[in-house]
C-alpha cells in the first residue's frame, strides 16, 4: 500500500500526503473497490461482485468491471467518467486520466458467442492515456506507449509510441517529457 500511495505522490504534483491520496482521490477508491469485487468475481459470486462495482461507481464516478485484471499502481487521475471493460488487461504503473474508456467493440448480438473472448484492450506496463481517450478492442498498447487527450485507438499500439488524433496515428517516440493534455510551459521555442 505505501509503495502504491507512493507512486501517485510520485506521478501527481497535486499530491501533497498519503492520507490526502487516501482520503480525497476517487481514483484510489475505486481501485480498493476493484480488489473487492475481482476477488468475488474470482470466486464466482457474480453479482455481490456487480454490486460491489457499481456501488464504486456511485461513489467514484468510475466503473471497472469485476473482471477486469489491474496490475500494481495503476493511477487514475481526476477519474471522472473511466470506463474499464470486463476482459481489460492493464499492467503496471499505468496512467489512466479522466474520461478515457477501455471499451469494446462487440455489437450486441450474439451475446453468447462472445463471453468469454477478448473484448477490450491490454495496456503494458507505464502507459499514460490522457483524457477523453477512446481505447477500443482486443488492441495492444504497449510499454510505455503515451495515448493524447481524445485519441480514438482501434489498433494495436507500438512501445513507445505517441498516439494522437481520431483515428490515433503514431507521431513520435514518447519522452518523460510528454504532456497527456498537450499543453506546454512556454518555454519551448515557437516556429
Amino acid at each position: 500500500m505505501n509503495d502504491y500511495l507512493q507512486s501517485i505522490i510520485d506521478r501527481d504534483p497535486a499530491a501533497r500526503s498519503k492520507l490526502s491520496v487516501i482520503l480525497t482521490y476517487p481514483g484510489v477508491k475505486a481501485v480498493f473497490f476493484h480488489r473487492i469485487a475481482n476477488f468475488f468475481a474470482t470466486a464466482k459470486f457474480d453479482l455481490i461482485a456487480r454490486i460491489i462495482s457499481q456501488f464504486s461507481r456511485f461513489l467514484t464516478g468510475i466503473e471497472i468491471h469485476p473482471r477486469a485484471k489491474i496490475g500494481k499502481n495503476l493511477f487514475i487521475d481526476h477519474g471522472m467518467g473511466v470506463v474499464i471493460g470486463e476482459t481489460s488487461d492493464i499492467a503496471d504503473n499505468v496512467t489512466i486520466y479522466h474520461m478515457v474508456t477501455l471499451g469494446g467493440i462487440s455489437p450486441s448480438i450474439n451475446s453468447n458467442d462472445q463471453r468469454e473472448i477478448k473484448r477490450h484492450p491490454t495496456l503494458h506496463d507505464n502507459v499514460v492515456v490522457g483524457s477523453g481517450a477512446q481505447i477500443l478492442g482486443p488492441v495492444v498498447v504497449g510499454k510505455n506507449a503515451r495515448i493524447g487527450a481524445n485519441a480514438v485507438v482501434t489498433k494495436n499500439v507500438p512501445e513507445n509510441a505517441v498516439m494522437v488524433g481520431i483515428p490515433a496515428k503514431n507521431v513520435g517516440t514518447a519522452t518523460e517529457e510528454f504532456k497527456p493534455y498537450a499543453v506546454t510551459n512556454g518555454s519551448e521555442e515557437k516556429e
